[in-house]
This record gives C-alpha cells, structure tokens and sequence, in this order.
C-alpha cells in the first residue's frame, strides 16, 4: 500500500460516513434499521478512514488527486499529508464512538421525528470534515466548509420544540456565515497573490508583508470563530449545551479543531512571518484560557461550562502555535517543535478528554433529565461508572499527571521555559504564568463540578430513580478513557507522528530537532507508570477499609449537640463553591446577582440567585445590534414607495461609485483642459 493507497481509503471513508445517513431516510421514522445501517456505516467509515490516516502518518508521503471545477480558474484537488492525518483521526475515532453512544443516548423509538434527521446530519458533518482536511484549493475547501457548517446547524438544533436550541442554532449559523465570508475573502486575496486557489506554498515574494498580513488576519479570524478563539466565541457555548451530547463531543472534539487546522495550514503556506503574528497568538492564546476558565467557573449549567472548558483549550493550543510561529521567524528549531508539537498533541488529547467528558455530561442528563448543576447530587453512587470516568477525564483535562493533559501542556511549557533562557527573547516565556493559572484554575472548576454534581446528597427529586446508564453508553467512555492513560503513560508513542506533522507545518527538516531529544519523554512515561501503579495500589487499599468503615457505623453524625444529619440545603451550590474566584474576575464576567435585603427581625423567605452570561454576546453585540436596528428603523423615512426617489438614489450611488472608482485628478485635469481649449 502506498500515499495513493491512503489518500483512497481517506476519500472512501469520507463517502461513506457523508452518506451513512440517507437510507434511514428513506425507512419509517421508527424503523430501527434506519439507525443500525446508519451506526454500521460510520463504523466501516471510520476504520476505513484509520488506516488511511495510519498510512500517512506513518510517511507514506502525500498522495494528490486532481477533479475539473464547474468555477472558471478553479479546481478540486484533493490530497494527503502527515498534517491531514492528523488532524483526521479524530473524526474517526470519536465520531465512531460517538455513533454508538448514540444509539442509547437517542434512540429512534424515543425521537421519531428528529432521529432520521440527527443521523443523516451526523454523518453527513463527520463525512465533510474529513474532506476539509483532504482539500488543497479553495474551491473544494469551502464546499467542504460549508456542508460541514449547515450540517452542524441542523444537528444543534436537533431538540425543535427547544427554544434555547432554536436560539443557539440560529445563533451559530450566523457566526458560520461570517467566518466563510472571511474565508471567502482569504482565498481570493491568495489567488491574486498566488495565481490561483491552491493551498500550497506562496513563492517568495509574491506578496508583501501587507498582503501577506491581510492573508494571516483573514485566516485567523474566519478560523478563529470555528476555533471559538475569544472574543468570537459567542455561539460556542449555547450550541454545545442545546446539541444533543454525542453532538457535543463532536462538535468540542473535532469541529472546534477544523479552525485551529484551518490556521495551521494557511501559516504554513506563508511566506517567513514577521514576529508580531506569532505574538499576537500568544496574547489572544493567553486570554482565552485565563477568561474561557473563569466563565467556566461561573456557569451552573453542565455542558455551558465543559462548552467554556473547550474554549480554554483553544487558547492552550493556540499558546503552542504562537510559539511556534514565533520560533519559525527567530529560527529557532526548538521552539517550532516543542511549540507546535504541545500544540497538535493537544489537539489528539484535547478531542479524547473532552468527548469522554461531554459523554459521561449526557450520561448524568440521559438520566436525571436536567443539565443544572445544582439540581444534581450523589450520583456517584447510583452511577460509580459514570462518575468514576468522568473523575478520569476531569484529572486529564486539569492536565495533571500522569494523564495525556499533562503531556502536551509540558512541551509547551518546556518550549516557553527554553525561550526564556535566550538574551532578548525572553518576553516569549511571558505567557507562562496565564498559563499556570490556567491550570489551577480548571482543578478548582472540575472540583466543583465533580463535588457538586456526584458527591454530597441529591439537591432535588431529579436524582430520584436514577440508575447506571447502559453499556452501550459507557463502552466509549471506556475506550475514551483508556486512550487518555495510554497516551498519558506512552507519550513516545505518538512522538513520530508529531514530528512528520510538525515537518509538514515548517516545511522541511529542522536541523536534526527530534521531540524525543528535546523533551524526557522517556522519563514522563516511567513517571506516569510509576504514578499510575501507586495510585492503582492505594485505590485498592483505601476504598474497601472506606466502605467497611461505611457498613460498621451507616448512622454516624457529624457530631452531637442536637445535630440530626445533613441536607440538601447546608451543601455548596455551584456559584457558592466558585463565588470567591469568580468575584476577582467580575470585572469581566459581569455577573447578574439577586441578593435579597433583609431588614427585619423575622424576614420572608427569600433566596439568592447569581448567573454569569457571555460578556461579548449579551454586554457588547446584542446591545450593538439593538441600537443598529433603531438606526435602522429610523432609515425607513426613505423608503416611500415612489419611484421617482428610488430612480435617485440609483443615480446617486453610481455618481458615488465612479468618483471612488476615476481619478479625480484626471478628471479635473480633463476638465481644465476642455474649458481652456473653449
């Protein structure tokens, strides 16, 4: 088998997953064929599509393919790299995972009406990101882009009698649209710098630093709202909370990457970028963490706040990018590799955590029929599995040993702490610091949401009833699971296919860089062994001397003196646990508090209510856009129906567009010499 070998089982699974969906059109709404075709399909799919991203992942080399355009000077051309591979494996892998999670999470039987629809959408988005990844020219990338986009619409907005879900939908078609409008302009301006759309290396000097820099701010901000970078990340965390959590896991764990892959390639087909791009991806990496984790801690809704969790990691990857590009112009070798190998590491672990912990999400929801935190409780011990894998993946995405988040985020801390030891280029180490505080902040966000969500006494008659979810859910949460340990405790697994996608992103060899040599990844891994068998050890000594404890003395109290037992109402509640954080960051969070005033000796009853919404979404666009609808209205004094006006106006703006479009000089110039030569 060879590169064009690869490039085939890609493109054949990419068919088969975008079509998987349609027989169960043409089946009854509660046929259960409709859903086993279809979950069948995205399985053959998806290890179709493995072994092609095996294939060029393990350097095959690049197989290319060439399709004539309908577009005049256009065409599609499809091909594969280690770069693709990468970023394509996990649609596979947890879009086939998120199937048959899928099958349990939303039975056709139960949703007769959206389940024929869900699926066909399902495959049809993991189908289209594949053939994102696989697109080298303009044309067949936004084709791609916006089947992939469209797809997700109709997937977020799955639930149609939820208005929130109708809101979110809306609300992320119109994010999706201005990113391609972005993108649209990003390929043209290629194409008038390059000759054409193809999205391979501009020669040298064919574009300014100008151009060149227009190319890099399109690039960024059209990728950047897919990425939900801050601030255009508004429609992420309503879309991740309204979708359907199989969706979610998706949509977190592979879409949000089409725009950091998005960014990683067009960086690579630009010319030697000046310094100031890679610093401007350090600051705005910086920011989102720092702020994504602190909205996080502020939400009591528990897919808004794993929605916020996957904003944070954005900015994680995006720190490792901008070192990266940073190190690309000072030609610093190590930075490139340490930069961008944390980065597309992430990218792998971040897709693996955050799909587990957005299933074991829509396990607690498939079972209490709530998604607030504080309506949830004591669930760890009417579902152990659930609340032990969701354990596992609040650890891995803390980034604490010795699971896979720590391994990326200490090449990039490695590749910060190397800059800052260079005379002068210390400022690059300067997000160091966010960074960390980034880390101790998602313990204290997941330790709420663990604490809160499956310890203490339920908190409402949600939680009545409740039971272990079925094995078909909790089977990819195992797999999930177990791929975080792995990657986790082997890291040098993974280091050669980080490094030949690393070598696609710079272009060629950097002299003799290898990960390994840079980073003890042979210590990590002894050390991750070595902490997974004492924690195993002292799980199984602890645990049953905890419930013979337990068993011996069921009624003992905290203490006596009157006291009887505890309530639902003495535990923390999630703004309660997160209050004294998120009060240091209220000058951006801006949270709406009701605090009722007691100012009597016996008062009423009473309760404190405190939320957190989205700063850039409801305190800068929306008031914007009410005011511009205002204007707007204001405008319709224009508009009196009489022909003559609108006759006009025409007239008027075509003299406007040939005054921008002549030259003044030359028509004054023209004039002059007309009225002399009377």
């Amino acid at each position: 088998m060879n590169s064009d070998a690869g490039l085939a089982l890609l493109v054949a699974a990419g068919c088969i997953l975008a079509m998987s969906g349609v027989p169960g059109l043409l089946l009854g709404w509660r046929s259960p064929w409709g859903a086993r075709i279809a979950t069948s399909a995205t399985v053959l799919g998806s290890l179709l599509g493995l072994a092609g991203c095996a294939l060029a992942l393990g350097g095959m080399g690049a197989g290319a393919f060439t399709l004539p355009s309908p577009v005049p000077g256009g065409r599609l051309e499809f091909s594969v790299d280690a770069l693709s591979g990468f970023f394509a494996l996990p649609v596979f892998v947890v879009g086939c995972l998120g199937a048959l999670y899928g099958v349990a999470y939303w039975p056709p039987a139960g949703n007769p009406r959206s389940g024929r629809r869900l699926r066909f959408c399902y495959g049809l988005l993991l189908g289209s990101i594949t053939f994102v990844t696989l697109a080298r020219d303009g044309i067949g990338f936004l084709v791609a882009w916006e089947v992939m986009a469209l797809s997700g619409y109709f997937l977020v907005t799955a639930d149609e009698r939820s208005t929130d879900a109708r809101r979110a939908g809306w609300l992320y078609l119109v994010y999706s649209h201005a990113g391609t409008l972005c993108l649209v302009g990003f390929f043209a301006v290629l194409a008038r710098a390059g000759g054409d759309f193809a999205l391979r290396p501009l020669v040298p000097g064919a574009a300014g630093l100008g151009v060149s820099t227009v190319l890099f701010g399109l690039a960024f901000i059209g990728f950047g709202i897919k990425a939900g970078v801050m601030p255009l990340h508004s429609w992420l965390p309503a879309a991740h909370a309204s979708a359907p959590s199989h969706v979610s896991a998706v949509m977190s764990g592979v879409m949000l990457k089409m725009g950091i892959y998005g960014i990683v390639r067009a960086t690579s087909i630009l010319p030697l970028p000046p310094v100031f791009w890679g610093a401007a991806l350090l600051v705005f990496g910086s920011l989102t963490t720092v702020l994504a984790i602190a909205f996080a801690l502020g939400q009591r809704d528990l897919k808004r706040l794993l929605a916020y969790s996957s904003i944070e990691n954005i900015g994680i990857i995006l720190l490792g990018l901008g070192l990266a590009m940073v190190g690309r112009s000072e030609g610093r070798s190590d930075w490139v590799m340490l930069g961008l190998g944390g980065c597309l590491l992430h990218v792998w672990n971040h897709a693996l955590f955050k799909s587990l912990l957005f299933f074991a999400a829509g396990s607690v929801v498939h079972a209490t029929g709530t998604r607030e935190i504080d309506r949830m409780g004591g669930l760890a011990r009417r579902m152990p599995w659930t609340a032990g894998l969701f354990l596992l993946g609040s650890v891995a995405i803390c980034g604490l040993p010795p699971l896979n988040g720590f391994v990326s985020e200490f090449l990039v801390y490695l590749g910060l702490a190397r800059s800052a030891l260079v005379p002068g280029s210390a400022w690059v180490a300067l997000p160091a610091p966010a960074l960390a505080a980034t880390g101790a902040l998602a313990v204290a966000c997941f330790v709420k949401v663990f604490g809160v969500v499956f310890l203490g006494t339920p908190r409402s008659a949600a939680t009545e009833g409740v039971h272990e979810s079925p094995a078909l859910m909790l089977v990819p949460m195992a797999v999930l699971g177990a791929a975080c340990v792995l990657v986790g405790a082997a890291p040098l697994l993974v280091a050669p296919a980080l490094e030949r996608a690393v070598l696609v992103w710079a272009g060629g060899p950097l002299r003799g860089r290898s990960l390994a040599g840079l980073a003890p990844l042979g210590w990590v891994s002894m050390a991750a062994a070595a902490l997974l068998i004492g924690t195993a050890v002292v799980l199984a000594a602890v645990v049953p001397a905890c419930r013979r404890a337990r068993l011996r003395q069921p009624g003992l109290a905290t203490w006596g003196c009157g006291y009887a037992g505890g309530s639902a109402r003495l535990q923390y509640t999630a703004s309660s646990f997160a209050q004294l954080i998120t009060a240091r960051f209220a000058w951006v969070l801006l949270p709406k508090v009701h605090q009722p005033r007691i100012d009597r000796l016996f008062p009423a009853p009473a309760h404190f209510h405190s939320r957190v919404d989205d700063t850039v979404l409801d305190s800068v666009l929306m008031p914007g856009l009410r005011r511009l609808r205002g204007l707007a209205g204001r405008m319709r004094v224009y508009q009196q129906g009489n022909l003559q006006e609108y006759v006009l106006y025409i007239v008027a703006a075509i003299a406007i567009l040939l005054l921008f479009n002549l030259r003044l000089d030359w028509l004054v110039t023209e004039i002059c010499g007309n009225g002399g030569a009377r």
